[in-house]
């Protein structure tokens, strides 16, 4: 284990795949692997002998806290805008969700119980604290696996998305420039993180703290009267909260749970429910495209992962490649962020399912 904690050091610092969580993790793998640290110890049964300082530490993974700050730090940096502009964004999104469903069905298949198939697919919602939320709640044995594979994809994202983009848009699909965003109002941008929050929890009790602070941040940003507050939860929450649930999350990777064949699959079926999301996102957006007589570029759709805003900049770089003119960058963030509620959204579903 403490090898694959130093694989994973080399591709946080030399490869760059997502090491802001990756090194922590990679860490933690190794401060959880120590002989005789005890670092993630529980405490005795009659806690006479009190438990590993990470033990302590992970309870806000176990119990949700972290992943519900991360989304709070993520509000305050998402500019909703470009959703608002274009309200049609929201259904990119949710059809960006397809690969969460094939994972599970094929998971299913494969031996998993239902809780640990919900588990592995919403590694395709491209939403680290969301597969870290859901996990947690319904298999926290499959944690570390879930946690590095996702992580891992969202990093490889400008590596696995463009051969599906252009296996399955036409290059006449992928020169079309698309018109201007409308501005949004000032009112708008606050009215909707508060009607989301209404709506979603009303429907989805349960992703309701994920929902709640992705909105509550986003509206510190948009009111512009909490600047103190804004700076805090984008800079220095965002980042201890990063620390903690990156650090402990590794530190539940022990040798007897994470080197197994199982881990294998949850790592390969991770893989597949990454590319029938972007398959998702770019079928409809095919059809969007028929739809309105050639008025939206298909490439949008990929984006419709959660993956912000790498997902959208992937849409920009192959739309340009296309035609230098396109300017897809702000068409795409729509269906981007659109798909970080609509992971969350997913997330609630299968918690109500199977929690």
């Amino acid at each position: 284990m403490i090898l694959v904690a130093c694989i994973l050091i080399y591709m946080a610092i030399v490869k760059k795949y997502e090491p802001l969580l990756l090194l922590p993790i990679a860490f933690g793998v190794i401060l959880a692997n120590l002989p005789m640290a005890n670092l993630m110890a529980p405490p005795s049964a009659d806690h006479s002998v009190a438990g590993g300082i990470l033990y302590y530490i992970y309870q806000g993974v176990k119990l949700g806290i972290y992943p519900s700050l991360i989304f709070l730090g993520v509000g305050a940096m998402t500019d909703f805008g470009p959703l608002i502009a274009r309200p049609s964004s929201l259904f990119l999104g949710a059809a960006a969700q397809l690969g969460i469903y094939i994972a599970f069905t094929v998971a299913i298949f494969l031996g998993f119980n239902p809780q640990e198939a919900a588990s592995i697919g919403i590694i395709g919602g491209a939403d680290g604290p969301t597969a870290i939320f859901l996990t947690a709640k319904l298999a926290p044995e499959l944690l570390p696996a879930i946690a590095i594979a996702a992580y891992s994809y969202m990093a490889l994202i400008p590596m696995i998305q463009p051969p599906i983009m252009r296996l399955l848009t036409s290059k006449k699909e992928r020169e079309i420039e698309m018109v201007q965003l409308r501005e949004v109002s000032k009112t708008e941008r606050i009215v909707f993180p508060i009607v989301v929050t209404i709506v979603v929890s009303m429907l989805l009790p349960s992703v309701a703290p994920l929902i709640g602070m992705l909105m509550l941040g986003n509206l510190f940003k948009e009111s512009g009267v909490v600047e103190r507050l804004n700076n805090t939860v984008q800079n220095a929450l965002i980042n201890i909260v990063t620390i903690f649930l990156g650090t402990t999350v590794g530190a539940t990777a022990v040798a007897e749970t994470f080197l197994s064949p199982e881990t294998l699959m949850i790592i390969a079926l991770g893989l597949m429910a990454f590319m029938f999301s972007t398959m998702g996102g770019l079928l409809l957006g095919k059809l969007m495209c028929f739809l309105s007589g050639g008025k939206v570029n298909p490439l949008i759709g990929s984006a419709g992962v959660s993956a912000v805003p790498m997902a959208a900049r992937v849409s920009q770089v192959e739309g340009q490649k296309a035609n230098p003119e396109n300017h897809l960058l702000m068409h795409a963030m729509g269906p981007n962020v659109a798909g970080v509620i609509g992971s969350a959204v997913a997330a609630g579903f299968l918690m109500t399912m199977f929690g």
